[in-house]
């Protein structure tokens, strides 16, 4: 019981003195924020999943944020944690203080939502999908278990007349925007929208 409650304040003891060290300088490295590596407790071979959702064997994440990295070591998940965290360095005017509370962050809807009903349209139709929040950084990959995304091309294919096999990741809002773009030019032609 007292290991458990131990390791129940760990993080937060960790945030606290790195939040406390962090005040010695103002440009922060990883690490100066406060990290914990774990290791899975589920393996991909006890989970019975296929390859494409292999769950690596350790995870590192700072405490107070959802930055995270994997690995099937405790080095590799601290190197892709490493490889995340210099991604969002180079991406945001600020870091956080470490030890810090980072709100979520959510992508934005920008792109989606000049497409709105297609979007809707698109999920329920081709994905089978009601009701999701999507991003302009969603993919069909967020949406199939399947090892490729040739079912979602044909579909799209059958259903909208377009081929979208060309998008890189399948990123939905570039597909929107295609089959938008596709069904303006039919009914400008005077063709079936």
């Amino acid at each position: 019981m007292a290991f458990s409650v131990q390791m129940r304040l760990y993080p937060n003891l960790l945030a606290g003195w790195k939040f406390l060290l962090s005040f010695r300088k103002c440009d922060w490295l990883l690490e100066d924020y406060p990290i914990i590596v774990r290791r899975q407790h589920e393996t991909n071979q006890q989970l019975g999943k296929p390859g494409r959702f292999t769950l690596p064997a350790y995870y590192a994440r700072i405490v107070n944020w959802t930055l995270s990295g994997t690995g099937n070591t405790a080095a590799d998940a601290l190197e892709d944690l490493r490889e995340s965290f210099k991604k969002v360095r180079e991406n945001r005017p600020s870091m956080p203080r470490p030890g810090t509370q980072v709100p979520l962050e959510f992508a934005s809807q920008e792109r989606i939502a000049a497409n709105s009903a297609l979007a809707d349209e698109f999920l329920l139709s081709v994905l089978g999908v009601e009701g999701a929040w999507i991003s302009d950084e969603s993919s069909l990959w967020d949406f199939t278990t399947e090892e490729s995304l040739d079912g979602c091309y044909a579909r799209i294919r059958s259903l909208y007349g377009v081929d979208v096999s060309d998008i890189a990741g399948g990123n939905l809002a570039e597909i929107i925007e295609r089959i938008a773009h596709s069904k303006k030019n039919q009914m400008e032609a005077g063709g079936i929208p």
